[in-house]
């Protein structure tokens, strides 16, 4: 069954590039992961330092390997969530 999360992240004007760049890394290397089927990264109009992120995995168990991969620590837990000044994600599962 699809698993998919949504996740909004804003962070402060002044690092936004930083957070933007970070983020095409990690959807690079989340692609390549065997159950991910999409990862894409939009600037949200109208918000400085706006991102949404939505991602779809095969189902939970591949969206838990992709917390598990090294990128994630790096690139997300050490990079990106320590610029941000709001974050919200919504799991959800495909009927």
């Amino acid at each position: 069954m699809a698993y998919t999360v949504v996740a909004h992240y804003r962070c402060a004007p002044a690092d936004e590039e930083t957070v933007r760049a970070t983020l095409l890394k990690v959807r690079e290397a989340t692609r390549a992961e065997p159950a991910n089927e999409v990862y894409e990264v939009h600037v949200v109009e109208g918000e400085p330092g706006g991102f949404l992120l939505y991602e779809r995995y095969a189902d939970r168990a591949g969206f838990e390997a992709h917390k598990g991969a090294g990128h994630f620590k790096e690139l997300i837990v050490e990079t990106v969530w320590p610029l941000l000044v709001e974050r919200s994600v919504t799991f959800a599962e495909a009927l």
